[in-house]
């Protein structure tokens, strides 16, 4: 084996920080080359769309859930669930209105199964995001797989002018109006 020899020590400082570096960024980049793949036909869920200008009843946001069949499924089901965060909570807590956390199936034979849910009126300020639950069910209804995921969050300002007030025994909250959805399979 070849020696280097290196007669000027700042060379050799530099020679020696360069190998060190190169040795402490190999188990980095080893790592980022063998982390899992993301499989294919997993669940995927989305924010679409926050429109977050106008007054609270033209404020809405479109959420997406997406899902393919896996071995041993015979229908698949998806349901989307919206929660709300207003600034002074600590956690996110599920809303209720018509249309909302109903289990939806996919026609029979559809291979990949999207489902759009859109809600209007939303108040301000407060963080929306969705909460997407899947389902493969066997012939005979055994849950063959489950999935959760959550959206990335919809923020939404405060709808309050300056001088503005809620009237007498009302909420500055208004109440939350799903769209009807539409299932894309």
């Amino acid at each position: 084996m070849a020696r280097l020899h290196i007669r000027d020590p700042g060379a050799r400082r530099a020679l020696i920080a360069c190998a060190a570096a190169l040795l402490c960024a190999w188990p980095v980049a080893a790592r980022a080359s063998t982390a899992p793949p993301v499989p294919k036909g997993a669940p995927s869920a989305a924010l679409e769309e926050c429109v977050t200008v106008g007054t609270q009843a033209e404020r809405s946001a479109t959420f997406a859930g997406e899902m393919t069949t896996v071995a041993g499924s015979a229908r698949m089901e998806m349901r989307i669930e919206v929660t709300e965060r207003t600034p002074g909570q600590l956690a996110y807590h599920t809303l209720v209105a018509p249309g909302l956390g109903v289990w939806r199936t996919a026609a029979p034979g559809v291979r990949v199964y999207r489902y759009l849910k859109q809600v209007t009126n939303l108040a301000g300020p407060a963080f929306y995001r969705a909460v997407v639950r899947y389902r493969w069910l066997a012939a005979h209804g055994r849950v063959v797989n489950s999935a959760t995921l959550r959206t990335k969050r919809c923020e939404q300002p405060s709808t309050e002018t300056p001088g503005a007030s809620t009237p007498a025994g009302g909420s500055a909250t208004g109440a939350l109006s799903p769209a009807p959805a539409s299932p894309l399979s």
